[in-house]
């Protein structure tokens, strides 16, 4: 009988691996569409970015190798430390500013109330449409001299003119249409919010706790896993702003370089200056910056991030 058994195993070893091979080939034969697109529209285009990076490439002649060149004239230029300085102060008071309107937005929506897949979908709308171009163009005649914000702000007294003209105030109004898409870090909220065990809440009512203290003792514990999502994920996105920016100031990122985002002097870099490998140069040195800042992250929820199983 062993012998039996060894003998059917050996012969069907062989007819079994036709038909793996035939199952893989077809995973892959379904697959290769993405992984076409990757290879031709990611992976390819960033290894050329890291090659153009250390070149002098104007899009018309041939690169030519110039080392760390790029890098170097990068730290030297005003403009370059300009653009860091204003995409940090933009990520620095518009992410924070998103994420505590869409954790209030978020408690509120966390009650029963009528109206309330309504009010989800209301305010999960802009978050669909705000990074469009159209939305900018609407955004910059609401700021503008004499809008709607404008006569707003000067009924109550407070004459600064329209914020898209005074360098003071434009990035205010980049950091204001920031805020307004809070509706998809709003709908993860809720979705942690709903995972919080209602006996905790219950427990604390009877020993006296108050709203605040079932807040911060509770309700930000456990929901702080998505609280770092939201964090990390919004982070992100900020130091990737370039549509509003460069839309909002009618595509001068002023006024004084007042919107001169990091990823809109790489466009004028690039594609108006046709300093192709200084640009490719400032996305590198993006990449290894948003690294840098993730990396804090991840190193930084050890001491504020609590999971329910203990696991990190």
């Amino acid at each position: 009988m062993p012998t039996a058994r060894k003998t059917r195993s050996a012969a069907s070893a062989p007819a079994g691996r036709p038909a793996r091979r035939r199952e893989n080939l077809a995973g892959y034969l379904f697959m290769s569409p993405w992984i076409a697109g990757f290879l031709l529209l990611t992976a390819g285009p960033m290894v050329a970015s890291l090659y153009f990076a250390f070149t002098d490439y104007n899009l018309f002649n041939a690169p030519k190798w110039v080392g760390f060149d790029n890098f170097t004239k990068m730290f030297d230029d005003p403009r370059w430390q300009k653009s860091v300085e204003v995409t940090a102060k933009y990520v620095v008071i518009g992410t924070p500013l998103k994420l505590l309107l869409a954790l209030g937005v978020a408690l509120l929506l966390a009650q029963s109330r009528r109206g309330q897949a309504f009010y989800r979908a209301a305010f999960y709308a802009p978050s669909l449409i705000g990074a469009s171009v159209s939305i900018g163009f609407v955004w910059r005649s609401l700021f503008s001299d004499g809008a709607v914000v404008d006569r707003t702000q000067s009924f109550f007294g407070w004459h600064v003119g329209g914020w898209v003209g005074n360098a003071d105030w434009v990035l205010y109004c980049l950091v204001a249409l920031t805020v307004w898409q809070f509706g998809a870090p709003m709908v993860i909220f809720l979705a942690g919010l709903k995972q919080v065990p209602k006996e905790l809440y219950e427990a604390a009512e009877m020993d006296g706790a108050g709203p605040f203290r079932k807040f911060w003792n509770i309700t930000l514990p456990m929901i702080s896993p998505v609280l770092f999502f939201n964090v990390l994920l919004e982070t992100i996105h900020s130091f990737q702003i370039f549509a509003s920016a460069y839309v909002v100031s009618n595509t001068a990122c002023g006024p004084a370089d007042a919107t001169l985002v990091y990823t809109c002097y790489l466009y004028q870099q690039g594609f108006r200056n046709a300093q192709m490998g200084f640009a490719s140069a400032m996305a590198w040195m993006l990449l290894l910056a948003v690294a840098l800042v993730t990396a804090v992250l991840f190193w930084s929820q050890k001491k504020w991030v609590h999971y329910e199983e203990g696991a990190r």
